[in-house]
């Protein structure tokens, strides 16, 4: 059974974070309610909140919002790229849908990391094995995903930090 039949492209506007860019917004064939709590078990899931609904995905680049009747997608090169995008999406949620059965929906609502939350698990010793001056510049890195945490000498060696890396690991995908 197919769930969503298509988004419509309903606007484009520039994208303020990198202005030769754009951000498309579409509307799906059917609200989306029934089908995010299966979608917010995806990996890239940056935040869900199921009292609204609003699940936010990270792209390659930019991000990508679902609420219950409307689409966003940012960091877009141009109309042609967002309409093929918005036909991925529908694929992705209708294969989502289909799979459903396999799938424990997600109930409690989730929010991205914070800054403060990725430092605090780091070793914060400002080493600087990992060319960046402090622990707090590369959990910023890590959160704008310019960083991986392979990248941080003591965390990848260190068994006593080994709790610290899962963690780390499961908050951001």
């Amino acid at each position: 059974m197919t769930f969503l039949e298509s988004i419509q492209l309903t606007q484009t506007i520039p994208c303020l974070a990198e202005p030769d860019k754009i951000i498309v917004t579409g509307r799906p064939s059917r609200p989306l309610d029934e089908a995010l709590p299966y979608l917010a078990t995806l990996p890239n899931i940056i935040s869900y909140n199921p009292d609204v609904p609003a699940l936010t995905f990270r792209r390659q680049r930019g991000f990508l919002t679902l609420y219950s009747q409307k689409v966003y997608i940012t960091k877009v090169l141009n109309v042609e790229e967002g309409l093929q995008l918005l036909a991925d999406l529908v694929d992705a949620i209708n294969a989502t849908w289909a799979h459903r059965h396999e799938l424990k929906p997600v109930t409690a609502a989730r929010r991205a990391p914070k800054l403060l939350d990725i430092w605090s698990q780091l070793p914060q010793t400002n080493c600087k094995q990992c060319d960046e001056a402090t622990c707090m510049a590369f959990a910023a890195g890590l959160l704008q995903q310019k960083r991986t945490l392979a990248e941080c000498p003591p965390l990848a060696t260190d068994a006593a930090l080994s709790e610290r890396r899962a963690t780390l690991e499961a908050m951001l995908g």
